[in-house]
């Protein structure tokens, strides 16, 4: 079994978001601090997550080492931690406890779908390496007729200047002459890459959505901006594709 580590106190709050560090050393002056039932008056004294009871007002605090949501991004929403003028992925997960959360990749401002939010940096790395070769699979609207010799070359590799695409697959929902609906899989995550190869055999994607990366599926009852923390099904299978070598 794992040893739970030891962290400062001050660490340990600021992690879940109790304000900075000297911010807690100034509640930890008055009092307000207790480890075990017993108030607490200095800030560098050692607790384990788990372990040791920390409450601030009397409130329990737990410890999230991890966390893990699915969010159904919506349109108009960047994916980022943080924006000036826009609203963020971030600012979507309203209940969150650490305060060092992310993206897993990007989805542009227009798109929507799956979208991975996390502090797990080691996971977040194996999901968007080339060497995993994990699946991303993103339904699409195009504008205009979409033919078998466009499909072979998105399946084949398409070059987009800066790249050549590693093998798409692609399953032809719907064609038609103003739009075509279209599922489109590749293995990569690059800049706009799921637009760029549509223009690169000559068309134009009006509407965009992922639906998986690897095992893990958009939920469907939730609706654009809602989440939910991952089961632990959902996590055990994204830890089994990204820990095994």
């Amino acid at each position: 079994m794992k040893e739970q580590k030891s962290l400062r106190l001050d660490k340990y709050l600021a992690d879940m978001q109790y304000g900075t560090r000297s911010q807690i050393k100034e509640i930890i002056r008055k009092g307000r601090i207790t480890v075990d039932g017993a108030v607490i008056k200095s800030a560098d004294i050692k607790v384990i997550p788990g372990t040791n009871v920390v409450t601030v007002d009397g409130v329990s605090v737990s410890y999230a080492e991890f966390e893990y949501y699915i969010l159904n991004k919506p349109a108009g929403v960047v994916s980022a931690t943080e924006d000036n003028s826009c609203k963020t992925v971030l600012d979507c997960i309203e209940d969150k406890q650490r305060k060092d959360l992310f993206p897993v990749g990007r989805l542009d401002k227009d798109t929507e779908g799956l979208l991975l939010i996390t502090n797990d940096g080691q996971m977040a790395h194996a999901l968007l390496s080339p060497k995993k070769h994990v699946d991303k699979v993103y339904y699409a609207e195009i504008d205009g007729d979409f033919d078998s010799e466009m499909k072979e070359k998105l399946e084949r590799g398409v070059s987009l200047g800066d790249f050549v695409t590693m093998p798409a697959v692609i399953k032809i929902l719907e064609k038609g002459q103003e739009l075509s609906k279209i599922e489109i899989t590749i293995r990569e995550g690059k800049f706009h890459q799921v637009k760029r190869m549509f223009e690169a055999v000559g068309r134009n994607v009006t509407y965009l959505k992922r639906l998986s990366m690897g095992p893990l599926k958009l939920d469907e009852a939730l609706f654009p901006g809602d989440y939910r923390v991952l089961t632990e099904e959902e996590l055990g299978e994204l830890k089994r594709i990204t820990e095994k070598e």
